[in-house]
């Protein structure tokens, strides 16, 4: 049975001291309900965020965002142009916690809000940008991942080989990731921090700028392109054109294929979908994957035979956005769950 805005307000108190909590309301359930959530507002003003984990996932996600925040030192954050959530406190409740942020304000980004607003996008490029000019050395000190760019392609070149292995990817899909990792152009670059899980609904905004990140529990040091495949999905091309010359404005181009690498990453996201779903087997995830990967032939055929580029991005609808991005979500909890 779920607590009430007042038991989590009570547990507030509890994990922070000399909060006085004057008003608690509920503040949605989180990816599939996996944390009790509600919205307080204390009596000098300020307002919170108090989360119970309801899943073993859930609490390892939030333990990992709880590392990321505290490396996110007063010096750090002062170099992002947007607000980062700051712990609070914590309380132990049925063998789990019940953790307690600062609010951010803003509302979260739908997908769809980047069919249009070139000035939302232009800010998610530089707010990207921000992120991934931040010093590497404060990662490194908080133990979490630094990846090099031959570990990286390592990485991506066994999730090509274990798809492979389906035998339910196309040959000439398969050829055109190939090459894209054959190309040593792609992977000569400095690994940057990396947020790891940007999307859409990561970003918070208001009077179309970005005022806040959300979700921090994948930092590391690792590929800049993994924060900007799903710019790429955008219905728009002239959008996700201002996001990225956005991004390379305020980053510099010392990074030219970036763009390319977030191509690459996007496609095998689907491969992923294919790998869980025969993991899991499950003929629905399967199947959807395999029609993915068909829809993906049909959107390319052109370029098939060429290294990936910028004109070689499928254009998808909204719906077939957001539910692609919904099943890139449910992959990277179920891939923490199991790790």
């Amino acid at each position: 049975m779920a607590r009430s805005p007042l038991t989590l307000a009570a547990l507030a108190t509890a994990a922070v001291a000399g909060m006085d909590v004057v008003g608690a309301e509920s503040f949605g359930s989180g990816s599939d309900g996996d944390f009790e959530s509600a919205l307080l507002t204390t009596r000098d003003g300020g307002r919170w965020i108090i989360r119970v984990p309801t899943s073993e996932r859930a609490e390892a996600e939030q333990s990992a965002d709880l590392v990321a925040l505290r490396a996110l030192s007063t010096g750090v954050r002062s170099r992002l142009p947007f607000d980062v959530s700051t712990f609070a406190g914590q309380a132990p409740i049925s063998g789990t916690r019940a953790v307690v942020y600062s609010f951010l304000t803003g509302s979260r980004v739908p997908i769809g809000a980047l069919t249009t607003d070139n000035d939302l996008a232009a800010s998610i490029g530089r707010a990207t940008a921000a992120i991934h000019s931040l010093p590497t050395s404060f990662v490194t000190d908080a133990g979490l991942p630094m990846l090099t760019p031959t570990e990286i392609l390592r990485g991506l070149v066994t999730v090509m080989d274990r798809a492979s292995a389906t035998a339910l990817v196309p040959a000439a899909l398969l050829g055109r990731w190939e090459r894209a990792t054959e190309d040593s152009a792609l992977w000569q670059f400095a690994p940057t921090v990396v947020n790891g899980t940007l999307s859409a609904s990561s970003f918070l905004a208001a009077d179309h700028a970005v005022t806040g990140v959300l979700g921090w529990h994948s930092l590391s040091v690792g590929d800049p392109a993994r924060d900007l495949y799903w710019l790429l999905a955008a219905q728009s091309e002239e959008v996700t054109a201002t996001a990225f010359d956005s991004y390379t404005a305020a980053r510099g181009a010392s990074d030219r294929q970036v763009h390319r690498r977030a191509m690459l990453y996007s496609e095998l996201e689907i491969a992923k979908w294919l790998l869980h779903g025969t993991q899991e087997r499950s003929t629905e995830i399967v199947d959807d994957a395999v029609e993915m990967l068909q829809g993906l032939i049909d959107s390319v055929h052109d370029d098939l035979d060429r290294t990936i580029g910028h004109n070689t991005m499928p254009v998808m609808a909204v719906d077939e956005v957001e539910a692609m991005l919904d099943r890139d979500n449910r992959l990277d909890r179920d891939r923490r769950s199991n790790g």
